[in-house]
């Protein structure tokens, strides 16, 4: 029979740090199976807490719990935080507690042994002795739900104005993912913990969506060059509608990391695939995602003044580049034989998501991926059947808007992170999921 209580001193530490522990605390099944294997949790105590909506509702109920499940209640909820690397939480508690009948106040306390959040960039100001980690208020793991498939009144309504998108597969995807460096060649690029969760949900979601993906990891710079060459010249591309490229490393701005610290320049991948160098992908739609930081700066946010809580964001916007043709004598040039020949701009057709906006830091989980590989997975998986990508990389942006990490040594020890796209596109992109026309 469990003894009923725990100690006074235990818990005030978690009442003092519950605001704290709602928020960041991550109510996993690791972390419940550890109390229930110390009997401190019944297993329909586990139920209960697992079968709440959201993380935050699942960490108040087990901290409901704690205080009424005996004297080792508190010591057992310690090691399963360590036991989980929710190290900082550990010591926010355990300290607590060492403190005999005085309430130290929770929303000051700072110690600069605690981790900071991870940054897809080089960070020159950041100690090597802090172990990188990124911690959200929102840290459910990727949703599993299938993609959701367009409906055939829809494909038949849409299909007109949009890009052709009914080829099987529907064409080819390139996720390259760099997750450890080099020590001796790149000693500042720390690994990227949580970027294999990524490289493994970008594939899962793209093959649902009828791509052929291929995932390479930890490639040089010049590794990663010769993937995209060779990814390039695939004369197969001549037979699909689309193609994908992920890539998720360290970065600056206009650049990724290669494992050996050596720096591939984005506006070269954006030529590879270009009407000159990749005429097999002419008209046809190129889809590209970056999860890198573009630069070192943390976005800590500013309190909102005036306006709606939310904002509505226009689908895409797009403005005219430079005066129209005029006519077809300039548009087209004529051929030896008098037939008309269409030039296309140098790079048309394409449409690229960033993790995060110029300047600025992407910020990724160490056990669930990056906020933007997240937001992404998601709203595919549960609006491509209906809405086109550029609003879909709209719902994205909106998404991560929303969003908030936990980083010490910030302002009020909070990060924020807003992700952008820019487009080349000319028509609307569906991608038609599990739909096949049939002729």
């Amino acid at each position: 029979m469990l003894e009923c209580g725990m100690l006074e001193r235990d818990r005030r530490a978690l009442r003092t740090r519950s605001t704290i522990l709602c928020k960041q605390l991550v109510v996993d099944e690791l972390l419940i199976q550890s109390l229930q294997a110390d009997n401190i949790l019944t297993e329909s105590m586990a139920e209960s807490i697992m079968a709440e909506q959201t993380s935050q509702k699942r960490s108040w109920r087990l901290l409901l719990l704690l205080p009424k499940r005996g004297p080792r209640a508190f010591s057992s909820f310690c090691s399963a935080l360590q036991e989980t690397e929710q190290q900082h939480l550990y010591e926010l508690l355990t300290q607590s507690s060492e403190i005999d009948g005085k309430d130290a106040p929770a929303e000051t306390f700072v110690d600069s042994s605690l981790p900071l959040p991870t940054q897809e960039v080089i960070a020159a100001k950041r100690a090597r002795t802090h172990e990188s980690m990124e911690f959200s208020l929102d840290t459910d793991s990727p949703i599993n739900t299938p993609v959701l498939p367009c409906a055939p009144d829809f494909y038949l309504s849409h299909c007109q104005q949009s890009y052709r998108m009914n080829s099987s597969p529907r064409g080819f995807a390139l996720v390259i993912s760099n997750v450890t460096f080099d020590p001796c060649a790149a000693p500042d690029l720390d690994p990227r913990k949580g970027g294999e969760v990524d490289d493994e949900v970008l594939r899962k979601v793209f093959t649902e969506l009828d791509y052929l993906v291929t995932v390479h990891r930890d490639l040089t710079a010049q590794g990663m060059r010769t993937c995209i060459e060779n990814f390039c010249r695939r004369p197969d591309h001549r037979t699909v509608d689309s193609c994908v490229v992920c890539l998720l490393s360290h970065g600056v701005e206009g650049a990724i990391y290669g494992t050996d610290g050596q720096l591939l320049q984005l506006d070269w991948v954006f030529e590879s695939f270009d009407n000159a160098h990749c005429p097999l992908l002419q008209n046809k739609p190129k889809m590209f995602f970056i999860q890198a930081c573009r630069g070192e700066e943390m976005d800590c946010g500013v309190e909102q003044i005036d306006g709606p809580v939310r904002t509505c964001s226009p689908s895409c916007e797009q403005r005219d580049a430079g005066r129209e043709g005029q006519g077809d004598a300039n548009s087209r040039q004529r051929g030896d034989m008098g037939r008309p020949r269409i030039k296309l701009p140098q790079r048309s057709d394409m449409i690229c998501g960033f993790a995060s906006l110029k300047g600025t830091a992407a910020m990724r989980n160490t056990k669930r991926g990056s906020w933007f590989i997240q937001e992404l997975n998601t709203t595919l998986r549960l609006r491509a059947r209906d809405t086109h990508l550029a609003d879909i990389m709209v719902q994205v942006n909106s998404h991560i808007k929303e969003r908030e990490g936990y980083a010490p040594g910030t302002a009020h020890h909070r990060c924020k992170e807003m992700s952008e796209f820019t487009s080349s596109l000319c028509k609307d992109l569906y991608l038609f999921p599990k739909y096949q026309p049939q002729y």
